[in-house]
């Protein structure tokens, strides 16, 4: 197991001289932010987040992420140059010695909160989803400012691509996404990279968008679409546990051979597709962090963790979900929980 932190790069308040300093902190996981979606990246800029990393003693082996061109999920016409586009940056990390990329394929919004700074009765503050205040938005007309929503989309340009989506349903989702991973991964074989895909978060349907990565019988699909190991997973437990159907500790075992990219991350289920995150600790929330960890261990587990949203603490400022005390502290625990799994066999 290696021990990983996300760094959003330069600009980022959380310094690699500070993530260099959590105790058996092996790397980070980053990507390249100015580069527009589906285009390729540089290989100057690769390697200066190499270069960066390793100067504070760290290493750069995994992306979060090589994001994928809508057109590619619409499977709009001329959607091969996109294709093409990823297998380029996979060869162009994999050269960086970048092992995992782990990417999504959620149409239009990546994870959605309904509150970035939930009050905690401890004074701390942290991301929360509830679903009624999420339903009563409209993606088009409403001013949204949500963490994974790109941005750089006008009102106009967000309103014309949820009208081309009202084609594309699951199976749509589906056939889009088979033509995809069977593009890159026999590239991804050829590299010695494995592709590592987050479930949708939440798990499940918004704004009439489909969504096709939400438990088990998802995982199930995309390897019989292609049964390759390259084709994996990232097991973030916070996006799947969203679900109190999906049974992590069970989905572990199923699948722990191709989980490539452990997202650890606690949630408190407050009501019917409802949740707020906490600490990581499990009785912060209501995943069993230690059961999840002994079935990834049990299963031979040797690719990389991270602490994953964590809350502001101790007065910190910054990217909500991403300061630095919480998920400092998620890293240390789970690194005694992993030490202590290790030792009492």
């Amino acid at each position: 197991m290696k021990m990983t932190f996300r760094w959003y790069g330069e600009n980022d308040p959380v310094t690699l001289e500070y993530i260099s300093q959590i105790p058996h902190m092996s790397g980070v996981v980053s990507a390249v932010y100015d580069v527009p979606v589906g285009e390729v990246w540089s290989e100057e800029s690769i390697n200066r987040i190499k270069e960066q990393a390793a100067a504070n003693g760290l290493e750069f082996e995994v992306v979060e992420s090589v994001p994928v061109h809508e057109d590619i999920k619409l499977g709009a016409p001329g959607c091969e140059k996109y294709i093409e586009n990823y297998c380029e940056n996979i060869r162009r990390l994999a050269k960086a010695g970048v092992k995992c990329i782990c990417y999504n394929f959620m149409p239009v919004f990546d994870w959605l909160r309904s509150d970035l700074a939930k009050q905690n009765a401890d004074g701390s503050n942290s991301l929360a989803f509830d679903n009624d205040t999420v339903l009563s938005l409209d993606p088009v007309k409403s001013e949204l400012s949500l963490p994974g929503w790109d941005e750089s989309y006008t009102k106009e340009g967000l309103r014309a691509l949820m009208e081309q989506y009202k084609d594309v349903d699951e199976d749509k989702l589906w056939e889009n996404f088979a033509r995809f991973i069977n593009a890159i991964i026999p590239v991804c074989e050829e590299c010695d990279v494995d592709m590592a895909i987050h479930p949708d978060d939440p798990p499940w349907g918004i704004f009439g968008l489909p969504r096709i990565i939400t438990g088990a019988d998802s995982y199930r699909k995309m390897h019989e679409i292609n049964p390759s190991r390259r084709n994996g997973i990232t097991f973030c437990t916070g996006s799947l546990g969203a679900n109190p159907q999906n049974d992590l500790i069970d989905m572990i075992k199923e699948f722990g051979d191709k989980i490539h990219f452990f997202h650890a991350r606690n949630i408190k289920i407050t009501g019917q597709r409802c949740f707020q995150e906490t600490g990581h600790y499990t009785d912060c929330g209501s995943l069993n962090m230690y059961g999840m960890l002994k079935a990834l261990h049990d299963g031979g587990f040797t690719g990389y963790i991270r602490p994953d949203h964590g809350r502001m603490i101790w007065g910190e400022q910054g990217r909500a979900g991403y300061g630095l005390y919480d998920r400092a502290l998620g890293a240390a625990y789970l690194n005694g929980l992993w030490e202590a799994i290790e030792k009492g066999e």
